[in-house]
């Protein structure tokens, strides 16, 4: 049997986490958000983004500001239904909300469109006694149902607006395209299903990653067949209030661009979160101003909303994960021996270990 592992090295972060390199990645979002500022305020030919911004509605930057909060309130729901599950003993909701605000604070400032926030709760819930296991499958499972409530509405939302039943007339390729891709993205993961786990004794990289995808897939579709008040409150309000925080911004500047634009323009400028820049900064700005602008929506107006969103995209679930990432740290573990997978007896098969997937039928 292979050597358990220390305890500390269950207590130290992964070395992308570690406090150091938490606030250099900090400074470097907030001096790029700076920048972003600063090319505004005197960048020529911005003239107009300049007087919208100065004459910002401060009622409706606080209404985004609260709708921020409501969204990251409804990332904290889904998470507790997910990861609630300790090997020995359910965690309580003061613990599971501070991991989930722990993982929205390190997303605002590590690109990769959130899943660096689930690594870094990944490794505070082992620290709770969450099976690696189990949270790597779980892991998957809130990706995919965090992020189906964008593609059902696009698939939704691109299809009404290719048949002119909602929205402004736009091309094609702006709504019947993405609502193509969407659907054929959801098909995917449904035949991912169907996928086998593969070898279970096979120990390499790939051979784990299949398993855990196609296990984490299985039981985020078994989840959502549960219908989970927590789970589909949770996922609806994290996407809808995200959307609120951006229809928000535009009121602050008096521009009353259409719901449908906003929430179409969302999913695909959302999409340069996927680019290797610290907190998403420019990819997603551009991304957003680009699709939004394409829509219609006024090209300053546009600008000025999208740099107040991303401002409040960035400080709110920062500021309010920074106490729980100090307390995730400081928090003694309660990880036991047996709650690592390295720490069970040679006797003790894998199947055994893993908790059982939800049936589909």
């Amino acid at each position: 049997m292979p050597a358990a592992p220390a305890i500390s090295a269950i207590e130290a972060p992964p070395r992308p986490f570690e406090r150091s390199r938490m606030v250099r990645g900090g400074l470097k979002v907030g001096a790029l958000i700076a920048l972003l500022g600063l090319v505004a305020a005197f960048a020529p030919g911005l003239g107009e983004v300049r007087n919208r911004l100065a004459h910002a509605d401060p009622t409706w930057v606080a209404a985004a500001v609260a709708l921020q909060v409501l969204s990251c309130g409804s990332y904290v729901l889904l998470f507790r239904p997910l990861f609630k599950q300790a090997r020995d003993r359910t965690l309580s909701w003061a613990t599971t909300q501070r991991v989930a605000w722990s993982a929205l604070a390190i997303g605002s400032i590590v690109p990769a469109s959130g899943a660096a926030g689930l690594a870094y709760g990944g490794w505070a819930l082992a620290r709770e006694g969450v099976e690696t296991e189990t949270v790597a499958r779980r892991s998957v499972a809130f990706f995919l149902i965090k992020g189906s409530v964008n593609f059902v509405a696009v698939a939704l939302l691109g299809s009404v607006m290719a048949l002119g039943l909602v929205g402004p007339p736009v091309s094609l390729w702006l709504t019947a395209f993405p609502a193509a891709l969407s659907v054929a993205a959801i098909a995917a993961v449904v035949l991912l299903t169907r996928l086998g786990e593969g070898d279970a004794d096979a120990t390499g990289k790939l051979p784990r990653a299949r398993r855990t995808l196609v296990a984490g897939t299985r039981e985020a579709i078994a989840i959502v067949a549960r219908r989970d008040p927590l789970v589909i409150a949770g996922a609806l309000g994290y996407w809808i209030f995200d959307n609120a925080v951006l229809w928000a911004a535009f009121h602050a500047f008096g521009a009353h661009v259409d719901v449908s634009v906003i929430l179409l323009g969302y999913l695909v400028g959302q999409l340069g979160g996927l680019l290797p820049i610290p907190g998403g900064v420019g990819g997603i700005d551009l991304g957003l101003i680009g699709m939004l602008v394409a829509f219609g929506a006024p090209a300053a107006a546009t600008a000025a909303a999208v740099l107040v969103y991303r401002v409040i995209l960035f400080w709110i679930p920062l500021l309010g994960g920074a106490v729980a990432l100090g307390t995730t740290r400081g928090a003694r573990t309660r990880t036991r021996p047996a709650a690592h997978p390295a720490y069970a007896t040679a006797s003790t098969p894998a199947s055994s270990r893993r908790e059982p997937i939800p049936s589909l039928r």
